[in-house]
């Protein structure tokens, strides 16, 4: 509570403006910070109790102002368990986002098709999600003030974000995908036997964030809304090794889609 406080006070000094939508944007997906007017960039090591970005496509900085004439506060790159942090730091930034005022929080990621009818390049509404790590950020003790003991997560996805999300699609002819996206902890990705158990309990997606952020973010009370980017099809579906370089090709691709699709949400919930 000692860092939440001093990190929401330290943003809080800086700002201008209440951001009322939060941003957390995945490997190779934090151009769309570049469209945010009016920026205000923090660094994460700037920032007390913030843990730093290690991975290759992560600016490593918060970037707040105006976007569609929505005022949000954008992660350009997050945290990963796999990183060697512990769940709690993962998603810190939530907890300090909330506490800033945001009051919608849209999760971005890249991850690989697990569902045969994808292809690179798709993005994917996530309507539900698979927690397939054994491990959860809210194990611990509760403190009443962030959220309740057991949180309901009947509807960690937010149904009339989703309404508008696809509404947007439609708008723009976008082929937009919908699915179950599956967290594993990494930073190995999956075998191919691993796959097809996933296929089998339903997965669409695979990656190795964006969960425990949406558990914390629910908790708190948070609207969701989760777009995944299929950067790659999962292991032994097109038989071919899978590296990150692929992942950031990818989304570099579908930059156009990307940017279009996110910032027209907001302009409807302007």
């Amino acid at each position: 509570m000692t860092q939440l406080h001093e990190a929401t006070a330290f943003i809080k000094d800086k700002l201008q403006v209440t951001p009322k939508v939060g941003l957390i944007l995945g490997s190779g997906l934090g151009m769309l910070a570049d469209e945010i007017e009016n920026p205000l960039k923090i660094k994460y090591d700037q920032i007390p109790g913030f843990p730093v970005s290690t991975v290759e496509g992560h600016a490593g900085q918060l970037v707040i102002g105006e976007l569609q004439g929505v005022n949000v506060i954008a992660m350009q790159g997050r945290f990963h368990f796999y990183e060697g942090y512990g769940l709690d730091a993962v998603t810190f930034p939530v907890r300090v986002m909330k506490q800033l005022g945001i009051e919608k929080l849209f999760v971005t990621n890249a991850a690989g098709g697990v569902n045969e009818s994808f292809e690179p390049g798709n993005l994917m509404l996530i309507t539900d999600h698979i927690n397939n790590t054994g491990q959860n950020p809210l194990m611990g003790p509760n403190d009443a003030e962030q959220g309740v003991r057991f949180p309901d997560m009947s509807q960690a996805y937010d149904r009339k974000l989703q309404a508008v999300a696809k509404a947007v699609a439609r708008d723009l002819s976008l082929d937009l995908k919908e699915g179950v996206y599956v967290w594993n902890t990494g930073p190995t990705y999956e075998t191919p036997a691993e796959i097809r158990m996933l296929q089998t309990v339903g997965g669409d997606a695979v990656g190795m964030s964006t969960v425990p952020e949406v558990i914390v973010a629910r908790h708190a009370g948070l609207e969701v809304l989760g777009i995944s980017c299929i950067s790659n099809m999962a292991a032994g579906i097109l038989d071919q090794p899978l590296n990150h370089e692929e992942v950031i090709e990818t989304t570099e691709k579908v930059r156009e889609d990307f940017l279009g699709f996110v910032k027209t949400i907001l302009s409807r919930l302007a």
